[in-house]
Formats: C-alpha cells, structure tokens, sequence
C-alpha cells in the first residue's frame, strides 16, 4: 500500500520526495483564532436563525425582553415588600421589649422598696390616710377645690343622658 502512495498512517506517508503534511500546516495559534472566529459566526447566526424561526423581528425582541424583565420584578416584589414589613414589625417588637425589660426592672425595684416597714406605712398614712392609734387626723379644705358634697369638680362629670334623649334633641332642632 505504501508503493501506492496512500500513507500508512496519519503521520507519516506520502510519495516519495514530497514534504510531509506537519511541515505544510499552519502554525497553531492561526488555526484556533480561525475555529474561534467561525464559532463566534455560528453563534451569532444561531441566535438569527432562531429569531428568524419565531418570527420575531428586534422590535418584538425587545418588547419580549421587557415582558420578561417586568414579570421578574413582579415576582420579587411580593416577598421583598412581605420581607420588609416583617423587618419593621421585628423592630418594633424589639423596642417594645425594651419598653417592658425597664418597666420590670423599675417594678422589681418598688417591690424591693415596699419590703421596708417604714416605707409601707408612709404609703399606707398617705394612699390611704391611716394614722396610728392616739393621733389626731386632721384634714384641710379649700372652698374652690371642692364642691359641697365633698368632691373634686374635676373628678365629677355630668351623667350623660340616654341616647334617646339625645336622639330626640337633635330631631326637635332640625
């Protein structure tokens, strides 16, 4: 097969006198910059023939793009929003707690004054106007700080009337 002039493998072979293939090739770098070049030519035309194939001219393209992009942000914005407002509610939640840590502390510290006899008995003689057996209780009124049944004028309001009363006032008026 080799008198024939048909090479015996890839390499190698040939008619006689002639140079061998590897001596012919270009160098490497050139053939790859040529692959690289086609594929990017296929690539693009890929993409072309599939626009072409749906029918879809740039216009359209775009739109489609926009649809898209829009149906993306539609789809992030609830749970970002639900996100959120569940980030605020966790700080308020936060000071709130905050709010009753100092109220507890401010309690335990009243409980722990209350545990003091003198202290008590200041509360009962001024809460609750007691006195010890063998004094003497006086109590100071002024006239304009209180009615004559005894009681602030701030504390009493007027009863309010029944609601049918009112109702009738305002159809007398009309």
């Amino acid at each position: 097969m080799a008198e024939r002039g048909r090479p015996r493998n890839r390499r190698g072979g040939g008619k006689a006198g002639e140079a061998p293939r590897s001596v012919l090739r270009r160098p490497r770098r050139a053939r790859r910059e040529r692959r690289v070049a086609r594929l990017r030519r296929l690539g693009a035309g890929r993409m072309a023939d599939a626009a072409k194939a749906f029918g879809l001219s740039t216009t359209r393209r775009a739109a489609l793009a926009a649809i898209v992009v829009c149906a993306l942000a539609f789809t992030i914005a609830v749970p970002l929003r639900t996100y959120l407002s569940q980030r605020a509610a966790v700080v308020e939640q936060e000071q709130r707690l905050a709010e009753l840590k100092a109220e507890v502390a401010r309690l335990e510290q009243r409980r722990e004054e209350l545990h003091d006899p003198a202290q008590v008995e200041a509360e009962a003689r001024r809460r609750l106007r007691y006195v010890m057996p063998g004094e003497t209780p006086y109590m100071v009124q002024f006239p304009e700080d209180t009615t004559r049944d005894g009681s602030d004028d701030e504390d009493r309001s007027p009863e309010p009337k029944p609601w049918y009363e009112m109702m009738w006032e305002d159809v007398t008026k009309g």
